[in-house]
């Protein structure tokens, strides 16, 4: 028989996080529609272009922020990255394999290497299976004779090692999900993706169904376990200040495009895309005595089965406006291009968003002084 692996066993894992940071996820022109389908022989009429070509790398240890609106392509990104849905074109590769060409075992074999933490904490959860089953049903998938998982006795010892990662009892394997808060279902989730050691998780917006008093728990054992086990995250959310906390390089996509990206100080310090500038203006400040100018975007985000030509924001560009409207905007798509220290800003006019940023920011920093002088 054989013996139940270990906690240290279970948790030995490479210091990934201790090396030379290289790429772990290349993505190239990842493209990803939803046909549009109409008429009693269901013909195509169109596309939905839920992620439009998009390429990024995502590096070894790091975690990298995806922001934007709801509906810009952030999750459907995450998905098709790990294969749960299809690419329509482009190509990806996690340390250097590929990842859409794979079929039966190869693929089987590969899903080790990522998993995915989902949004809802209760709908991501089988109300019909204890505990042990849902963290273990992966590892059940994927047993074999060199892991023994398919021994329940070797699978439970796993699970509750997990358990105990993520701050629950052993004994909380027997439960239901229905006899846990969200916060610690949530918990569960993780474990569940943590359980066949990945390298690369996927967070797809965590701690948004959570209460701003759990989110910080959550966010802290995300960080924690990095350490721990070497993880890469890809971070999906659109609470800017979650990502600020969280993130080492972020990534702002806008109508299925990044239009930027940049690391966690340089966006937040320095944005270059009007986009960026307009979202990060709009954070609020705890402090009620503290006021900001206010960069708002007018009208609402075109529809994906039809974008804008040329710059997918120019219709809601504050910028554009300013400038007198110029024609390059409406014609050419502009590339996502590097500015300097690899800030990357997919804008014609970037420097002069630069110098409105500056104003913006300033303003803030003044009215933050103020404050202070006042409550001094």
């Amino acid at each position: 028989m054989t013996e139940p692996m270990t906690t240290e066993d279970t948790f030995a894992q490479p210091a990934a996080a201790a090396q030379p940071r290289e790429p772990l996820v290349e993505i190239r022109d990842l493209v990803k529609y939803y046909p549009i389908r109409g008429g009693i022989l269901r013909r195509k009429l169109g596309d939905v272009k839920a992620v439009d070509g998009v390429s990024f790398d995502v590096l070894r240890g790091e975690v990298f922020g995806l922001v934007g609106e709801s509906g810009c392509g952030k999750s459907t990104l995450g998905k098709t990255l790990i294969r749960l849905q299809p690419p329509t074109s482009g190509s990806a590769a996690i340390g250097g394999e590929p990842i859409f060409d794979k079929k039966g075992a190869d693929l089987k074999r590969l899903r080790r290497r990522m998993q995915i933490i989902f949004q809802d904490p209760v709908g991501s959860l089988n109300p019909r299976m204890p505990v042990s089953d849902i963290i273990g049903e992966g590892l059940l998938a994927q047993a074999d004779k060199e892991n023994n998982w398919g021994t329940r006795k070797v699978r439970d010892a796993r699970v509750g090692d997990y358990l105990e990662a993520v701050g629950l009892r052993r004994d909380y394997a027997r439960r239901y999900p229905h006899e846990f808060s969200g916060g610690q279902r949530q918990r569960i989730g993780i474990a569940r993706a943590l359980a066949l050691a990945p390298e690369f998780v996927v967070c797809d917006e965590p701690v948004s169904a959570l209460d701003v008093s759990i989110q910080s728990q959550i966010l802290n054992l995300l960080l924690d376990l990095r350490a721990q086990f070497g993880l890469t995250y890809l971070f999906v959310a659109h609470n800017l200040s979650v990502v600020q906390y969280i993130s080492d390089r972020v990534g702002v996509m806008y109508l299925g495009k990044i239009v930027e990206l940049a690391s966690v100080e340089q966006l937040y310090s320095n944005p270059r895309h009007p986009y960026s500038i307009a979202l990060l203006s709009a954070v609020p400040n705890p402090n009620p005595r503290i006021r900001k100018k206010r960069l708002v975007m007018k009208g609402d985000v075109p529809s994906p089965a039809a974008p804008p030509s040329g710059c997918r924001f120019h219709t809601r560009c504050w910028l554009r406006e300013q400038l007198g409207n110029p024609e390059n905007c409406v014609t050419e798509d502009p590339p996502l291009r590097d500015i300097g220290g690899g800030h990357q800003t997919a804008c014609h006019w970037a420097e002069k968003a630069t110098e409105e940023a500056a104003g913006v920011f300033a303003a803030r920093q003044a009215t933050v002084d103020a404050a202070i002088a006042v409550e001094v």
